[in-house]
């Protein structure tokens, strides 16, 4: 990669870029122990990769304007929002994806294709561009789903698969919040925690009060100067974080008390789709220069900066990481104790894949740390 500190060394080259839409990359995930990624584009386009061998094995139209945000629940169950207004949940199990579109998007893009089992269809506001966030329910089977309320500063709060609201959460009064532009949870103590991030560069925590069984924000701190693109939570860390349309990124402590809030001034405007790895080590963002700027979760230095795309970057997506290593999957292969396919699975299992998606319409995989 190209470290920032050390300019002598030649630029990382990503390694494989996988081009099948024709509009903006906005959203990619990935999913079943890495061996797929899905992204989203900004005509509504869903397309779900094979990264062993980087060809697309389901093709579909999920939504009818920009696709926001991808995740899943369960590795069957692919959920999507867009800008239609609509959150959607497909079953996509392994044994069904031989029987959808291959066709990209860049091949043609106007005809219909047959799609994947909808298993639940909400109504939800996308005025704002702002990603729905999703947890699990402690003990349960259930999940929560967060998205943006039609009145400025409202989160909705809604438990799949009942379908149920079960919480709406009005921004303070005391600060001038503006739009929610970023949303997050996370369990403590199973307790739930909301994070939400506006458009006036506030970021809140909320929780119920056990007494009046209100919502009240107990964390609130403003250091961006812009509207916030992101956050993402590091819960071993005892950390959440946040970019915004200026320079800024802010680590901000989950706990109350530990820890002060800390910013860095990255001298880089525009940076979202804000993302920690699984592990907690790393985070990364997605930067309106095209560069996408791999950052130390404990200290917040800057570690590397990716540059190959030509225009903005707005998407970017850690893999699951493997306890397998890619040396003792190679001495496996060497044993010739896994066929050809079987190699290719477990190689990519066992990479530490960040994807990052453009506005070129490209998905550049990359292996990092």
């Amino acid at each position: 990669m190209e470290v920032a500190q050390n300019t002598t060394l030649p630029p990382a080259q990503p390694v494989y870029v996988l081009r099948g839409h024709t509009a903006q990359i906005h959203a990619v995930h990935f999913l079943r122990q890495n061996v797929r990624l899905l992204s989203g584009d900004a005509e509504g386009w869903v397309v779900l990769w094979d990264v062993p061998i980087r060809r697309p094995v389901a093709v579909w139209r999920a939504h009818k304007s920009a696709v926001l945000t991808l995740d899943t629940w369960d590795d069957d169950k692919i959920i999507t929002h867009g800008r239609d207004n609509k959150l959607c949940v497909w079953q996509l199990r392994q044994e069904d994806e031989g029987s959808l579109s291959t066709t990209l998007p860049i091949d043609d893009a106007e005809s219909e294709r047959k799609k994947p089992w909808l298993l639940h269809s909400l109504h939800v506001n996308a005025l704002n561009f702002c990603s729905f966030a999703m947890c699990r329910v402690p003990d349960s089977t259930s999940i929560l789903i967060a998205v943006t309320g039609i009145q400025d500063g409202h989160v909705n709060v809604t438990s799949l698969p009942e379908e149920q609201r079960v919480a709406t959460i009005i921004d303070p009064k005391s600060i001038q919040t503006g739009m929610c532009m970023a949303i997050g949870l996370h369990y403590q103590a199973n307790k739930l925690h909301v994070i939400a991030g506006y458009e006036s560069g506030f970021v809140c925590i909320f929780t119920k009060d056990a007494a009046t069984n209100q919502w009240q924000a107990i964390y609130t701190h403003k250091s961006h100067t812009q509207p916030i693109l992101s956050l993402d939570i590091a819960p071993a860390l005892g950390y959440f974080y946040s970019s915004s349309a200026d320079d800024i990124i802010t680590r901000h402590p989950l706990i109350l008390h530990t820890s002060e809030p800390k910013t860095l001034r990255t001298k880089h405007a525009g940076q979202q789709s804000l993302t920690v790895r699984p592990d907690g080590r790393i985070l990364a963002t997605a930067g309106w220069d095209g560069r996408v700027r791999v950052y130390s979760a404990k200290s917040i230095k800057e570690l590397a900066v990716l540059k190959w795309h030509k225009e903005g970057c707005y998407a970017i997506a850690f893999a699951e990481i493997s306890d397998e290593r890619v040396s003792d999957v190679e001495s496996a292969v060497a044993k010739r104790e896994l066929t050809v396919a079987e190699q290719r699975d477990q190689k990519t299992k066992a990479m530490h894949w960040l994807a990052a998606g453009s506005k070129d319409g490209k998905v550049s995989l990359w292996d990092v740390y």
